[in-house]
C-alpha cells in the first residue's frame, strides 16, 4: 500500500512540475512572438470576416423569404 502511495506521490510531482514548465514556456514564447501589429491586424480581418458573413445570411433570408436556396 505504501509502494501505490509513493508512486502516485511521484507521478502527480512529476505532473505538476510539465504543467508548470509548460504553461511557463508558452508565456515567455507569446510575450517575445507575437507582433502587436499583427495580432490587430488578424483581429481586423476575422471583424471583418464576421460581418461578411452575418450580411451574406441577413440576405439569404430577406431575399429568399426561407433561407439559403442554393
Amino acid at each position: 500500500m505504501t509502494t501505490v502511495l509513493v508512486t502516485l506521490a511521484v507521478v502527480a510531482a512529476v505532473v505538476a512540475v510539465v504543467v508548470v514548465f509548460v504553461s511557463w514556456r508558452d508565456r515567455q514564447r507569446r510575450a517575445f512572438e507575437e507582433d502587436p501589429e499583427a495580432v490587430r491586424a488578424a483581429r481586423a480581418e476575422q471583424h471583418r470576416r464576421a460581418a461578411e458573413r452575418e450580411h451574406v445570411q441577413h440576405d439569404g433570408w430577406n431575399n429568399g423569404g426561407h433561407g439559403f436556396t442554393g
